[in-house]
């Protein structure tokens, strides 16, 4: 934080009443406020927490929307076993506490077991002492937490059959692997009665691999490719279903069908590279295992208080279905003339399907899901379809997503529709797919003959694409014939922009869409070639912008297990995570590896959740030993680094290995500091204090000139020194002028890669060349992110150059077209041009410092905190400048506005809404 941020906070804090006269004025009438959005570890109302002390959150609303200065005294909790017994709280009641506090507050009441369920109730005090009506009941189940809640076998099938096909899938020398090695789908049933009348039934549902469940032939739940990837050895979730309306008394039937997902498909590039360790000649697939195996548990509450549990064994039985292959990266073949019809029906003949059999692989710890669900978002109707060649027709989706295709078609039995998948077209019009590499991306349905016609899509499988080729099709297909259905993480998206500029505006829409199809299960690089995994140099890039668009609070809980689960037993953080495999030397990488401190310090950040940083405290501590024996002469190393640098950058030569290496060990010792001290750990504090001047001095020593400037100078070498801080504050304006020199001397043109793009705009803000941002902003010439827009992208590409209308598709093998690495340029968008920052961890103070530049003559962000939601809009007419602006309930906010005078000396309101107006500052 600048010292004089710092000290403008210390002083407003030291003379609340110049600041806040409104709260000694006469109050509103009785509730000013009152808690709405309840939530319990960030989930509402969850089936199944992980813990047995849950942590309560909820944000505040105001009675009177015109309210200003509202804020939080104290809470009350009551918690209980039902609604009718909230008035008497039988589990706890914390009583009227003194506190501004509205998140992650511990339950502190009786001990809570496995299954324990509960309804929960807050009300807050106001400003003026005067209680808020009690919020709506919301509602929490603990989990099954111990081994023996567990009353479900692993089951499987005793066949796995594998056939193999020739396809022409690539390596990195564009050599064809040519064969893949796919299996089936497998179906699971089990009969059973409910003899009583149920009161409630919750299904607990799991699998080594992917799973859908049916109940009396409905569909449970709508997650998709349940339940996730984990480090399967380490921890594998579970997810809870409330089932309880789908029970009848009598006759039920539980199904489900099982592929090997994540498990035992295909994963990330492991059939594209040599990949060290492994047995069996493992060739991109089966790093987890071989068989998958399914986990259900069905616990039913009768009306009598009796209880039954319907739980996978082996009288459990099993049959292949219409699935002939189904793996996440190759692509999916439904035959609909093989369905079973009725097999997930009561009374339909499973005499000729075979019994299950127990699994007995080795598994990591079960626990309840953490996260959001991947789940089908929305539906985009094709703008056009089109015949490219007789029989093959191209449909455009006009966006590039992540998700499946759903077809409709009317044949004869045994007609087989092919669908291939593409983000981009060659200048022919044929797909362009030397992109997807090993991922074949292909799905097949073979027609069953309804003469009503069918409706399909995949169930196990996934794809990044906006164009659709279809072939085989029964007749003309028109564009209601495909259907593209938007799949990812279902995290709740919060942020919007907008301002006079059109090309800033679709690239707002590019960040966004290329956030969603990424953030599936894990932050992923790309969603359409043989990768598709948790890159950490990607994730810690990105990870600050990613919490303007949207809120990954409870996602990236998953994720930094993920992360923490696959760390080397000698200290450093995977370059992916979660890891199935290890490619030749690449154990580590500056910068990647980073990640595992930098991502869960902005999670604190943001969401001011220290229990984020103390669950991994002890794994970053092993993290930071590595580095320090890494390199104990402080100097930067390249010893056993996968050295991927500045990643994509257009400069020559590229910034050395050491010299990133150093830099980002100095910033991470900075945050081990910051973290350490929320923490309490004072003696950490200081240690990691002492190891971030002697790692800066050090730095210092090797790369800076006595003038400012850098011995190795680029564009990335000065933002991220001036962003980590590295630079003496006496130096640092004559560094930050030496950038701007060589951003001008290169025509206004960025060079920077993965590594200096996302520091570049916010040093050049922060450093007296706030104009240049803008202009390199709005720039359209190569490379930029209008040259980007201008050439058509709906989604942010991998490269500058990704694709270049006349010319086609660039470095075709290497190449993504949905990449969120170049977005992290929101960060800038919402923090400066919008101005919206925070000032204290979980934006208890926040910053709101609205900065025009260039062409722009209006700009309007939102988006929102733990508090709720924060609005910032500017306006200029001539030389006059409007701004309204919005703070949520329970924070406070320094508002610094480009206006001539006092009416732009910085001043701290409490929550509402304002509107200004001025002389624009010259």
């Amino acid at each position: 934080m600048a010292p004089y941020i710092t000290e403008l906070i210390l002083s407003i804090s030291n003379n609340m009443n110049i600041f806040f006269p409104l709260l000694a004025a006469a109050s509103l009438q009785a509730a000013d406020l009152v808690p709405t959005n309840l939530r319990v570890e960030y989930l509402e109302n969850p089936l199944a927490v992980s813990t047995t002390t849950p942590r309560f959150s909820w944000q505040l609303q105001a009675v009177d929307a015109e309210a200003k200065n509202l804020s939080q005294t104290a809470y009350e909790i009551q918690v209980a076993s039902s609604e009718d017994d909230l008035e008497k709280a039988n589990l706890w009641a914390s009583g009227k506490t003194p506190s501004d506090q509205t998140n992650q507050i511990t339950y502190s009441g009786d001990t809570l077991d496995s299954r324990d369920a509960a309804v929960w109730r807050v009300r807050s005090w106001d400003q003026n002492d005067k209680p808020s009506a009690w919020s709506e009941p919301a509602s929490f189940t603990i989990g099954l937490l111990k081994p023996e809640d567990w009353k479900a076998d692993w089951i499987a099938s005793a066949e796995n059959p594998v056939h193999e096909t020739e396809e022409n899938v690539q390596n990195f020398k564009g050599t064809p692997k040519g064969v893949l090695k796919l299996t089936p789908a497998k179906h699971f049933r089990k009969e059973f009665a409910a003899a009583k009348k149920p009161v409630q039934a919750l299904l607990h549902a799991t699998s080594l691999g992917v799973h859908t469940v049916e109940l009396n032939g409905e569909p449970v739940g709508d997650w998709f490719l349940a339940p996730g990837w984990t480090s399967y050895h380490n921890r594998l979730h579970y997810l809870t279903y409330d089932v309880t309306s789908s029970i009848a008394q009598g006759d039920n039937v539980l199904g489900a069908t099982l592929a090997d997902g994540w498990y035992a498909g295909y994963v990330a590039y492991g059939l594209l590279v040599e990949v060290s360790g492994l047995e069996d000649g493992v060739d991109g697939r089966w790093y987890y295992g071989k068989t998958p195996a399914l986990k259900l548990q069905l616990e039913i509450q009768y009306d009598d208080g009796s209880s039954e549990i319907v739980a996978t064994d082996e009288s459990w039985k099993t049959s292949f279905g219409p699935w002939k292959e189904a793996d996440i990266l190759m692509g999916e073949s439904y035959d609909a003339r093989e369905e079973q019809d009725g097999w997930n029906q009561t009374g339909f003949d499973d005499s000729k399907w075979a019994a299950a059999v127990k699994h007995e692989g080795h598994q990591g710890k079960l626990e309840p899901h953490p996260g959001v669900p991947v789940r089908v978002i929305e539906e985009i109707k094709p703008v056009s379809v089109r015949e490219h060649q007789p029989g093959v027709f191209i449909f455009d989706l006009g966006q590039n997503i992540s998700g499946i295709a759903r077809l409709k078609a009317k044949g004869k039995a045994g007609d087989k529709v092919r669908l291939r998948f593409a983000e981009m077209l060659h200048s022919d019009g044929r797909l362009s797919t030397e992109n997807l590499r090993c991922a074949r991306s292909i799905d097949t349905y073979t027609l069953k003959g309804d003469p009503e016609g069918e409706t399909w899509s995949p169930s196990f499988t996934y794809h990044g694409f906006q164009f659709v080729e279809v072939t085989g099709y029964p007749g003309t297909p028109t564009v209601d014939d495909i259907t593209g259905l938007v799949i990812h993480s279902d995290t709740p998206m919060v942020g919007t922009f907008e301002c006079s500029d059109p090309m800033l505006n679709r690239l707002h829409k590019n960040i966004h869409w290329t956030q969603r199809a990424n953030f599936f299960e894990m932050p992923t690089d790309c969603p359409q070639r043989d990768e598709r995994m948790g890159w950490t140099g990607d994730a810690q890039i990105y990870v600050k912008a990613a919490t303007y668009n949207a809120d990954i609070a409870s996602f990236y809980v998953k994720w930094l297990r993920d992360l923490n689960d696959d760390q080397w037993d000698f200290g450093p953080y995977p370059n992916f995570a979660p890891s199935p495999f290890i490619r030749e030397g690449m154990h580590f990488a500056a910068a990647w590896g980073d990640a595992g401190i930098i991502c869960p310090w902005t999670i604190w950040q943001v969401y001011g959740d220290t229990e984020v940083i103390a669950e991994h405290w002890d794994k970053m501590e092993h993290f930071m030993d590595f580095r320090a024996k890494r390199d104990p002469k402080m100097m930067g190393t390249t010893e056993g680094d996968s050295a991927f640098g500045d990643w994509l950058a257009l400069y020559e030569p590229k910034t050395p290995i050491e010299f990133i290496d150093l830099a980002y060990h100095a910033y991470t010792a900075d945050l081990m500091a910051e973290m350490a001290t929320a923490l309490g750990k004072s003696e950490r504090a200081t240690h990691y204090e002492q190891q971030s001047e002697a790692l800066t001095a050090s730095w210092q020593e090797l790369h800076l000139n006595e003038d400012g400037t850098l011995k190795q100078p680029n564009q990335s070498t000065y933002a991220m020194a001036l962003f980590f801080k590295l630079i003496p504050d006496d130096l640092k304006q004559q560094s930050a002028d030496q950038l701007a020199q060589l951003i001008r001397d290169n025509g206004n043109k960025m060079t920077t890669g993965f590594l200096g793009t996302r520091p570049l705009l916010p040093v050049l803000s922060a450093h007296g060349h706030h104009e240049l941002a803008g202009i390199l902003m709005q720039q359209k010439e190569y490379p930029s992110w209008g040259y980007e827009v201008e050439n058509g992208a709906t989604t942010i590409w991998e490269r500058w150059n990704s694709f270049v209308k006349g010319k086609g598709v660039h470095n075709p093998s290497m190449n993504s077209f949905s990449h969120y690495a170049f977005g992290a340029v929101t960060e800038w968008m919402f923090g400066e041009l919008g101005g919206i920052d925070l000032l204290s961890p979980g934006y208890d103070v926040l910053r709101i410092a609205p900065r025009p530049t260039g062409s722009l003559t209006h700009c309007k962000v939102a988006t929102s905190n733990r508090h709720g939601d924060v609005t910032s809009e500017w306006k200029i007419d001539g030389t006059q400048f409007t701004s309204k602006i919005s703070i949520p309930i329970n924070s406070t906010a320094v508002v610094t506005l480009p206006l001539q005078g006092k009416d732009g000396e910085s001043k701290q309101l409490g929550s509402g809404t304002y509107e200004f107006s001025g002389e624009l500052k010259k």
